[in-house]
């Protein structure tokens, strides 16, 4: 179908200027329903580029025309409404609690749009502990549900991110919890379409219904459509609650750098054949130091849980293979529950953490980052590259080559996490620490060019893009003709392009 190839090559419609009657009168009504200490508007083009104040990552500040504040879902529906109606009335970016570091934080991908600011939207609906789900907002934290979850038989998927950091957000931009991918914690969502419609999409709770969560229901699934997607605005998600573990255990281990490529392959016979629960990781040196790993060594966390005799176990079990390899220069088992070891303290909050517990004084989160999260987008420098891989200890190696070639290049510090989301998927997360100042941001974002090139070259393609790369999409794509089906459903959904493209284009 020749119109879908065509449809990749147009160019991203540009939202109307700051200045037009249309989006004045946008703005106007939006106050009118929010209340104007709800709307914070730019007077000129230099306000226009500090509305949003810093980022983290020191990308370009876009001009922003406005930002606007909702507290509920029903004033959510009458702004989409309002910036729907004509082509000039403006684009809104929405953004959850706006902690997205390293990828643009509260940032959009392109000037001149209003962003629509859902921190406000921040209720837990409804908590089913019986059945497993919750309803919430995208501005609940996961610090705020795993409180409400405390001392219950259920437990939130959480990241190793600041515990202020918000749940909806990070599942629909396909983020990575402890105990798997946050886009399988979806169950349902409420979506704003473009005019104002609301619609539920995939499983949603309704009085009387005794139906077990199961989000794809029958037909087509419309679900996915609404992850990394500019199709509608998200106000509310059913997410699942697995149940809370009876025990758990994260076993340590240590190995050297030339030993990376066996070590991944003896993981990787591990992960598949199931002797491990949640995300078990693989930290180099950089990435392991917050987490008391050796000088110069890359680090590996197992994690074990289910009935104490099952953590046991395999325990019992992974020590012995561990040790039958001979690859690794330390084993342990007992660093979360022996006081007297040095790593007493750091392996309790990852054990904690994958049991449902976050971090809530952020402890971990400030010994990377160096600051608090109410201080990252003002000292830190910080950006993500996000790259999948093959669980093979060849792509291991080769990855990691293409890492110390960049921060040789370029002299920027890369510290890499190996998230193992299976027996053959690997999520890198690739942190880039500078100092927040314009030299030193310059030669991380060349460094962040640099592995953009290398990994695609390599078949490496990133699952999360930021602001800066929303155009590598189209390069990216396995099939120019489904990114341009998508931008199709695009202009039948929103012809008036109310919802911005962000940085999925």
């Amino acid at each position: 179908m020749p119109e879908l190839t065509t449809a990749v090559d147009s160019p991203v419609t540009a939202p109307p200027g700051p200045g037009t009657a249309a989006l004045r009168a946008a703005l106007d009504a939006a106050a009118r329903v929010l209340g104007e200490d709800r709307v914070a508007r730019a007077a000129d083009d230099a306000e226009r580029s500090r509305l949003l104040g810093p980022n983290t990552s020191l990308f370009r500040s876009r001009r922003v025309a406005a930002v606007l504040r909702p507290t509920t879902a029903e004033q959510v529906r009458e702004i989409v409404e309002l910036f729907s109606r004509e082509p000039d009335s403006g684009s809104l970016h929405a953004v959850s609690t706006g902690r997205n570091w390293g990828l643009g934080s509260r940032e959009p991908a392109q000037d001149d749009v209003v962003v629509l600011d859902l921190g406000g939207l921040d209720r837990v609906r409804t908590l089913d502990l019986d059945a497993g789900w919750a309803v919430v907002e995208p501005g609940v934290t996961q610090g705020q549900l795993s409180r409400l979850l405390s001392h219950t038989p259920r437990l939130v998927n959480v990241t190793v991110s600041a515990a202020e950091t918000s749940i909806v957000g990070n599942a629909l931009d396909r983020g990575v919890g402890m105990r798997g991918q946050r886009t399988e914690d979806l169950v349902g969502l409420e979506v704003v379409l473009p005019g104002g419609e609301t619609v539920r999409v995939g499983w949603w709770p309704t009085a009387g219904r005794t139906a077990p969560v199961y989000p794809h229901g029958l037909g087509p699934s419309a679900l996915p459509l609404f992850v990394q997607s500019n199709l509608g605005v998200v106000t509310a998600a059913v997410i699942r609650l697995p149940p809370r573990p009876e025990a758990g255990r994260v076993i340590r281990l240590s190995f050297p750098a030339p030993a990376l490529a066996e070590v991944t392959d003896a993981v990787r016979r591990w992960v598949a054949q199931g002797l491990t629960r949640g995300v078990p990781r693989i930290y180099d040196p950089a990435a392991g130091q917050a987490y008391g790993g050796a000088e110069g060594e890359y680090l590996v966390h197992l994690p074990v849980d289910g009935t104490a005799e099952a953590v046991e176990a395999l325990t019992g079990i992974l020590t012995a293979e561990a040790r039958r390899t001979g690859l690794f220069t330390d084993i342990s088992a007992t660093d979360g529950s022996d006081p007297s070891h040095p790593n007493h303290e750091v392996t309790r909050l990852v054990e904690r953490g994958y049991a449902g517990d976050p971090d809530i004084t952020d402890t971990l989160f400030r010994a990377k980052m160096g600051v608090g999260a109410d201080k990252v987008d003002t000292a830190a420098g910080f950006l993500f590259f996000l790259p999948l891989l093959p669980f093979t200890g060849e792509a291991v190696a080769h990855a990691d080559r293409l890492l110390r070639e960049a921060a040789a290049e370029t002299g920027v510090r890369l510290s890499a996490t190996l998230h193992l989301l299976g027996p053959d998927l690997i999520d890198c997360v690739v942190a880039m620490k500078f100092p927040h100042e314009e030299e030193a941001a310059e030669r991380a974002h060349r460094a962040l060019d640099l592995l953009y090139a290398s990994f695609a070259e390599a078949g490496f393609t990133p699952y999360r893009l930021d602001i800066d790369h929303a155009g590598q999409r189209d390069a990216l794509s396995v099939d120019a003709a489904a990114v341009a089906l998508t931008r199709r459903l695009k202009a039948v959904l929103d012809p008036n392009n109310a919802i911005a493209p962000g940085r999925y284009r």
